[in-house]
């Protein structure tokens, strides 16, 4: 099952994607307010009231908003990949994690605004997990039943405000795009061996599978859970592969203009233009983001 966030006419509203376009969930649960509540209590709804039931809007209709609106964590593996550790000459040993803060995510097919300060906008394409469970100490061989889903993430990386730390590269305004939607598990059997590729402006610049994340999800989630407890809506981004801009020569980042796509088997194919920061949403991009993917 495809799950999302999105609005209408401003109003926010989650739901399914289902062939012909997209169930409204919040009409059918109205005591669930939004996607984190809904994951919470999947476990316990019936979900054989949207089955068979056509669709409420084409996709073309809504906005996407960020899968998880307003998660209460958000942390991210960094350095989690054997080539992007090569590339940074960074050596094994426990996950390095950061944290990226809810208000600073955007949606499929919005834009990702680079900060007028920055002339070192960087992509990093990820998987992101999605918790559907409270858990604390949770053991590796058991990580799994606490996933709701899976979903797309653009990290993006203000890297001249990185520096030796990564919050402040990490959390600028619509800089993390997270989407088109999550997948729950039962269309995922095996997470650890999915195919991920970032492209810009068409041409691929990342291109490697789970298999070769250096802390595999379950570790991670065991990890992560030994120090804070994870909570449904939470999202831990697994880290990116290698092939990022910072380590090209010569040097490649984003700028206004620019279109960015993250795509991973069984998952989608989530799409941001890049805007500046006094821009609004460039309709002239429109027909460039419907070839995208």
């Amino acid at each position: 099952m495809k799950l999302l966030s999105f609005s209408v006419d401003n109003e926010e509203k989650y739901g399914a994607i289902v062939s012909d376009g997209i169930i409204d969930l919040h009409k059918l649960f109205p005591e669930l307010p939004d996607l984190k509540s809904f994951v919470a209590s999947q476990h316990s709804l019936d979900i054989a009231l949207f089955a068979g039931k056509k669709a409420d809007y084409h996709q073309g209709e809504v906005t996407f908003l960020p899968v998880i609106t307003r998660p209460n964590k958000i942390i991210c593996a960094g350095m989690n990949y054997r080539e992007k550790c090569a590339e940074f000459n960074e050596k094994g040993g426990d996950p390095t994690l950061f944290i990226r803060f809810a208000d600073t995510q955007t949606g499929h097919r919005c834009g990702l605004i680079k900060p007028t300060l920055s002339n070192e906008f960087d992509y990093e394409g990820e998987l992101a997990v999605i918790i559907g469970r409270q858990g604390s100490h949770i053991p590796a061989d058991e990580a799994f039943n606490y996933i709701a889903g899976y979903s797309c993430y653009m990290d993006g990386s203000v890297r001249d405000w990185q520096h030796s730390w990564f919050t402040a590269g990490k959390n600028w305004p619509a800089t993390g795009g997270f989407g088109p939607w999550m997948v729950t598990p039962d269309e995922i059997p095996d997470p650890q061996n999915l195919n991920i590729i970032t492209r810009l402006n068409g041409k691929e610049v990342q291109n490697d599978n789970t298999h070769s994340m250096l802390h595999s999800i379950k570790d991670l989630i065991a990890y992560i859970s030994t120090f804070t407890t994870l909570s449904p809506g939470d999202v831990i981004l697994t880290g990116s592969p290698g092939g990022v801009g910072k380590k090209r020569s010569p040097p490649l980042f984003l700028w206004p203009g620019d279109i960015v796509e993250v795509e991973i088997s069984r998952i989608g194919c989530l799409i941001n233009h890049i805007i500046s920061d006094n821009e609004e949403y460039p309709v002239t991009l429109q027909s460039e983001l419907d070839n995208a993917c």
